[in-house]
């Protein structure tokens, strides 16, 4: 049996924000001051978060079967933490593979399993150095990045902070996101992370970094030197139906449907083999709905009815 151990680690200091709302009252920034306020009543100490045995990885195995590269790698980093009794020493690691093969479904499976917080951030925007790094309080508007955002609100010092399109980062000069990452990324660097907004040094170096792309064009090498670099690939056929089996029997759990057959056709696997796990849920729940329509126990290959685009190439997991 696998359960998860928590221990307190501390994100920021507590006189540190006391003297910061000091700086706040003076320049009358009540929105500033009331950000204080909540970090003070929250306190300082979050949970870092270990599961008690490798096993912990093994429902991903079969959820996310074509990411078995990297699950193999976690599970051996894991096995050390529990063997040493630390916190799970991962390098930032990189999803390298084509739009749909299940990049962000596996960072917020992984949350799962390791019991703690999920947060997506979206690089392909101007403002993605904001998103990450806040905004001076200076500025109208202004307001923490999502990094500090989730260590101060959140109830964890590692969760899974997962960057989709990495390669696709813009920004300003006075907002590069790649900057930010330099020092995200870097162990020693990100024990002091510095928030415009909240203007007070956070350690976010427990937070489990997932960066996803789909071509390694655009990332520069000093970035890429800081993490470990996978290629998922799409998944086999048989990979394919094992995810459409449970995706079925998911949602007849979800939708309460006990006298229908959980079994699926090989002729209805093979048209849901096609598409992506977020097309295979609604067709399967498209289907599932003309299924009972028709007063049978079971999915038929006519039920599973797929939208043609021919703009679109087939995808994976």
């Amino acid at each position: 049996m696998t359960i998860t151990l928590a221990r307190s680690h501390t994100i920021y200091s507590m006189k540190a924000v006391e003297s910061a709302q000091e700086r706040a009252r003076a320049l009358k920034s009540p929105e500033l001051e009331a950000f204080y306020d909540n970090m003070l009543e929250l306190g300082a100490e979050r949970f870092v978060t270990t599961p008690s045995s490798t096993g912990a990885l093994d429902p991903l195995y079969e959820d996310c079967p074509n990411f078995g590269e990297v699950l193999d790698d976690l599970t051996r980093y894991l096995g050390l933490s529990i063997a040493g009794g630390a916190g799970v020493n991962v390098m930032p690691v990189l999803l390298l593979g084509d739009p749909g093969v299940g990049k962000t479904h596996f960072g917020k499976r992984l949350a799962a399993v390791l019991g703690t917080e999920f947060e997506f951030i979206s690089m392909n925007a101007l403002s993605a150095g904001f998103v990450i790094t806040g905004s001076s309080s200076t500025w109208k508007g202004a307001k923490c990045g999502k990094v500090a955002e989730r260590l101060v609100r959140g109830k964890f010092a590692n969760p899974v902070v997962l960057l989709d399109e990495v390669e696709k980062a813009t920004g300003s000069t006075q907002s590069d996101p790649m900057s930010a990452l330099y020092q995200l990324l870097e162990p020693e660097t990100s024990r002091a992370f510095h928030d415009e907004f909240i203007d007070v040094d956070l350690d976010a170096s427990q937070v489990f970094w997932v960066l996803t792309a789909n071509s390694l064009d655009g990332i520069p090498p000093a970035l890429l030197s800081r993490m470990a670099i996978y290629e998922i690939p799409t998944p086999t056929p048989d990979q394919a139906a094992g995810i459409a089996r449970r995706v079925y029997v998911g949602l007849l759990r979800e939708l309460k449907l006990q006298n229908m057959d959980e079994d699926l056709d090989d002729s209805v696997l093979d048209k849901l083999s096609e598409v992506s796990p977020r097309e295979m849920r609604k067709a399967l729940l498209d289907g599932l709905g003309y299924a009972v329509a028709a007063g049978r126990a079971s999915l038929a290959p006519e039920d599973v009815r797929l939208k043609a685009d021919p703009c679109k190439r087939k995808i994976g997991f």
